[in-house]
């Protein structure tokens, strides 16, 4: 028993004293640490501390607040905007440029180019109809009441020759003007020699009167030559085409009447011909008369004729607002046939301009915008004014110039982080 107990106050004394030795090992570290944390001197701050111009809603910018605190609308915490401090920052500030490093603007897809300077045009298509050329219509009439004896042009689309006979007609007004012409010629024959001038001169003047009325009545040259040789009042009239050209429309038919308004023949010289496209009235003021006008037809693939701009007409259709434009082409073998379909191709000059991508610019309605690179990672909005959009390129006629470095491709989330970093040109209440 003696022995236990012995061992039992030996066990005892050795766990006492590891008890001492790890707990003075334990305080001793846990000091030597704290006299060493407290020995270290604390770092300074190397961020300087920004002055909190007012909060602000990130959800709508337009309101702004003194204090912190949650926004009324959203019930998001508001977000403090900071006074400028560096030069940079502040030339920032008042020119609305943006910070972003090339690590953000690759992850936003942010994109730069060039301001360039080239010649621009572009070809504008549409759609025609040949048409005759108006000033090569002729219309026939007799101006006397009559009647229609032989035919000789007798259907529509024949071809006729200018002087070609087209039908014989007969009138008693003609008939009776060339007997007054006979009579009026055997006096001036029988008086013109006259001793007494007044009568010889009277004489003369009824037969060229006589013959005058005959011309008037369209009697041909020739017709009022062949009356003086013979001395024969012809019953019938020839009447002749008085140009070369295609019928278009015939009224003249054998043992019919005919008066004065009657139009018996409408005659086209298809020589040449036009064709009448429509254009659109925002691209009216590019279309000049003498451009340039080529012209592809459905019926041959490939083939193509060049004409002219002769006329813009002066009014637009109430439904379509396009106005008309007429071409004027050379109808060489007779190919082109009134109605007939056509697509007509106008290059459109613009000249030499600024350009930049279409989507570089920014377009508010009644601002454009686009963002010009002042370093690799500094990007300042610049107001712009808009000409033309051209195959994917925009004319800009002010607010930057060649050799310019812009945004073209990303402004949009440059613009947003504008607007939000800049809420006080936005107005609202405090």
């Amino acid at each position: 028993m003696k022995i236990f107990i012995r061992i039992t106050a030996l066990v005892a004394a050795i766990a006492l004293l590891a008890l001492l030795l790890f707990g003075r090992h334990f305080t001793l570290r846990g000091a030597s640490h704290t006299v060493l944390a407290a020995s270290q001197p604390k770092a300074a701050s190397t961020e300087p501390q920004k002055h909190i111009l007012y909060w602000y809603d990130p959800m709508h910018p337009a309101y702004h607040s003194d204090k912190a605190g949650i926004a009324p609308d959203c019930g998001m915490a508001l977000v403090p905007m900071y006074e400028s401090k560096t030069p940079a920052e502040q030339a920032s500030a008042e020119t609305g440029a943006i910070h972003m490093p090339k690590s953000q603007q690759r992850a936003l897809g942010v994109r730069l180019t060039m301001v360039e300077e080239e010649s621009v045009s572009r070809t504008l298509r549409t759609s025609g109809v040949v048409t005759a050329d108006e000033t090569r219509i002729a219309h026939v009439h007799v101006k006397t009441a009559g009647w229609v004896e032989e035919v000789y042009a007798n259907f529509v689309g024949q071809l006729v020759r200018r002087g070609q006979a087209l039908f014989t007609v007969y009138s008693p007004d003609l008939v009776a003007t060339q007997q007054e012409y006979l009579i009026a010629r055997r006096g001036q024959q029988q008086l013109g020699n006259s001793q007494f001038e007044e009568v010889a001169k009277s004489s003369q003047s009824l037969m060229e009167s006589a013959r005058e009325r005959m011309k008037l009545w369209d009697l041909t040259d020739k017709q009022i030559a062949d009356l003086d040789r013979t001395g024969q009042v012809s019953k019938t009239i020839t009447v002749y085409s008085p140009v070369s050209g295609f019928i278009m429309d015939r009224k003249a038919f054998p043992h019919t009447s005919t008066a004065g308004d009657m139009e018996l023949y409408i005659i086209a010289d298809l020589s040449r011909v036009w064709v009448t496209a429509d254009v659109f009235e925002a691209d009216l003021p590019y279309v000049k008369v003498g451009q340039k006008a080529v012209i592809h037809f459905p019926y041959a693939p490939g083939k193509t004729i060049v004409g002219r701009v002769g006329y813009s007409y002066p009014v637009l259709d109430a439904q379509t607002h396009t106005a008309k434009i007429r071409i004027e082409v050379a109808n060489e073998g007779l190919v082109l046939k009134p109605n007939m379909l056509a697509n007509v191709e106008l290059t459109i000059d613009y000249g030499r301009h600024t350009i930049v991508p279409a989507e570089a610019v920014l377009n508010g309605g009644t601002m454009q915008t686009v963002f010009l690179a002042r370093d690799d990672a500094t990007f300042e909005p610049r107001q712009v004014t808009m000409g033309a959009t051209v195959d994917g390129k925009t004319i800009i006629t002010s607010g930057v110039k060649k050799g310019e470095t812009i945004v073209e491709s990303g402004n949009f989330l440059l613009d947003s982080d504008t607007r939000l970093n800049a809420p006080m040109d936005m107005g609202g209440a405090k």
